[in-house]
C-alpha cells in the first residue's frame, strides 16, 4: 500500500472535494518534497492518502505553512513504516520527488553552490533524507564551510549514511549515501573542523529540515 502525502490549496478543495479531487495546479508537494507556498494561497491543506492520484484521504488539517513542515514530518514519518526504499521503480521515485530531488539524490547530480535551500539555513533541528525520511544530521554538527553546500562534521550516527568510493568526472573522492535507501546526499572530504576533521559535504535537494519542536 503507498502513502502519500502533500499540500492542497483552499480553493481546490471548495465544493467538497478532497485529496483525490484535488487540482493538479494547487498540489504543491509529494512525500515531504516541501516546496514554497505561492503568494496569496492563504491558508494550506495537509492531506495523507492511500494509492495513486485518486486515492483515499486518510488524513488532513488545516494550517499555516510552518506548521504544515512539522505535520509533514510527522505524517512520513509514520508512513514509511515497512517500505522497502530499495525495491522503488525509478518511475515512482519521480513521482515522490520534484525533477531537481530526483536528479541529485537519484543520479548523483549537485545542485550549484549557494543555490540550495538549507546551506545557510541555521536553526535547531534534524536533517533528514528527503526519499525515505531517515534522520541524517543535527543542526549541532552543521558549520560554515564556505563552500555553499549544507555542510556536518558528522552524522547522527555512523550507521546513517554509507560512503563508497566515486570515480567520476575524472576524480577520486568519498561519496556519501543515505544508508537506509541509497540516496546520493554528497560528499565527504577530509579537511573539517575537530574533532572529526571531516566535511560532509551535501546537497540540500538531498535533505528536509525538521526543526525542533
Amino acid at each position: 500500500m503507498t502513502f502519500r502525502a502533500g499540500f492542497v490549496t483552499a480553493s481546490a478543495l471548495r465544493g467538497g472535494r478532497g485529496a483525490g479531487g484535488r487540482r493538479a495546479s494547487s498540489f504543491c508537494g509529494v512525500n515531504g518534497g516541501l516546496v514554497a507556498p505561492r503568494v496569496g494561497c492563504g491558508r494550506w491543506r495537509l492531506c495523507v492518502w492511500v494509492g495513486g492520484a485518486g486515492g483515499t484521504e486518510v488524513s488532513a488539517a488545516w494550517a499555516h505553512p510552518p506548521a504544515l513542515v512539522r505535520a509533514a514530518s510527522l505524517s512520513m514519518s509514520s508512513s514509511a513504516a515497512g517500505v522497502n526504499w530499495r525495491e522503488l521503480t525509478d518511475d515512482e521515485w519521480r513521482q515522490r520527488l520534484t525533477p531537481e530531488q530526483y536528479d541529485v539524490a537519484r543520479r548523483g547530480g549537485t545542485e550549484r553552490a549557494f543555490t540550495g535551500a538549507l546551506w545557510d539555513n541555521k536553526r535547531p533541528g534534524t536533517y533528514v533524507c528527503v526519499c525515505c525520511g531517515t534522520p541524517l544530521f543535527s543542526s549541532d554538527a552543521k558549520f560554515e564551510s564556505g563552500t555553499g553546500w549544507p555542510s556536518f562534521s558528522a552524522p547522527l550516527s555512523k550507521s546513517a549514511v554509507s560512503e563508497r568510493v566515486d570515480r567520476s568526472h575524472g576524480m577520486v573522492r568519498t561519496e556519501a549515501l543515505c544508508s537506509t535507501c541509497d540516496a546520493h546526499l554528497g560528499h565527504v572530504f577530509p579537511d573539517g573542523p575537530p574533532p572529526t576533521g571531516q566535511r560532509y559535504c551535501m546537497n540540500s535537494a538531498s535533505l528536509r529540515f525538521v526543526p525542533k519542536e
